[in-house]
């Protein structure tokens, strides 16, 4: 055997190995995380979702939950569902190729997509608006939502949303990478995986950043799921196309005209915080931004009571929200978990 045969040789039995790894590691993933809710066929895309009737007696509209990036339903269910259960009719789904949904025939790659779908399964079941509440990378989408669907849009919640171009548009390599069509796959089947496995922790830490991981987050919110291979190269199109979508629809924002709140905090280790939240803030007519200092990317799990009563507000319930920031800032004030290590970064707005 010649060098080039055995470095070949070598080659493919080293791809085997890692997409053998990879199929165990993705079974046992599914096995420790089964699905939570229903499903529901929309336009080919076989989609999870967890939908809580209207109470009897409801004081607050119907609420629709959008997760952001490398999440599922349960990451917003779980901190938030408590809060309005008995007080509104609920819906959480998984986003198409996220957790447990499927991605569909091709018409779920672009946030118009996503907010298509939403719209259709909101028709399924009943739920003729809803105030919208966005995180993250699902802030893109709510925004998009209340642009294509401003009859169904009662009210919009960002909480540290993704939403406007950043400098550079630049993303993470393996982002970039798993989005291609050919070696986009290869890399989810086979490196994803593994690699995935030896970050996610320290990559959890730093979405909380500078607050604390909440007990029991990662393995109760199911956040491995996204380390299997169709979920993670839907994940990776999701957030390699967020450039492109914010540059054309970001002047569009000022045609929003429902109640708008938008919760950041100033230590966001994940998204420039005064690019994306102080720009809705800015181009949402009439929108109120709250901002917390010394808060992180997940407001849903350090600061719910925050999150409760902006949905109030949005209701139209009386609430003084810069005043409950500042209860929560007292709150956090001392919190300096991972500071060490992630980087909170700043961009010139």
């Amino acid at each position: 055997m010649n060098i080039l045969t055995f470095v070949l040789v070598l080659l493919v039995a080293i791809v085997l190995a890692l997409a053998g790894f990879t199929g165990v590691a993705s079974w046992l993933i599914e096995r420790r995380n089964p699905p939570v809710g229903s499903f529901i066929d929309i336009s080919g895309a076989s989609i999870h979702y967890v939908h809580v009737p209207a109470p009897a007696k409801a004081d607050l509209p119907p609420l629709v939950f959008i997760h952001g990036a490398s999440a599922n339903l349960k990451d917003q269910m779980l901190p938030l569902r408590p809060l309005f259960e008995g007080r509104a009719e609920m819906l959480f789904f998984d986003r198409p190729g996220h957790g447990w949904s499927g991605r569909g025939p091709g018409n779920n790659e672009t946030q118009e997509g996503q907010a298509a779908t939403i719209s259709a399964l909101m028709d399924r079941l009943g739920i003729k608006d809803a105030i919208i509440v966005g995180h993250s990378f699902g802030g893109s989408i709510a925004a998009t939502f209340a642009l294509e669907q401003p009859g169904k849009t009662r009210g919009l919640l960002f909480l540290s949303a993704a939403t406007h171009p950043w400098p550079g548009g630049d993303t993470s390599w393996y982002y970039s990478l798993s989005a291609r069509p050919v070696i986009g796959r290869l890399f989810a089947a086979t490196i994803a995986n593994p690699a995935g496995l030896t970050r996610i922790g320290a990559a959890t830490m730093c979405v909380f950043s500078p607050n604390e991981v909440p007990d029991g987050y990662f393995d109760e919110a199911s956040i491995e799921l996204v380390l299997r291979p169709r979920a993670f190269r839907s994940n990776a199109i999701d957030v390699e196309g967020l450039y492109r979508h914010a540059l054309k629809t970001a002047p569009r924002y000022p045609e929003i005209k429902v109640p708008t709140v938008v919760i950041s905090g100033d230590a966001d280790t994940v998204v420039y915080e005064e690019i994306h939240s102080i720009g809705l803030a800015r181009d949402i007519p009439g929108a109120e931004l709250v901002w917390v200092s010394n808060l992180g990317h997940k407001p849903d799990w350090v600061a719910p009571d925050l999150v409760r009563a902006a949905v109030e507000k949005l209701a139209g319930q009386p609430r003084d929200l810069q005043a409950m920031a500042r209860a929560v800032e007292a709150r956090t004030a001392g919190d300096a978990y991972g500071t060490d290590v992630c980087v909170n970064e700043k961009a010139e707005t």
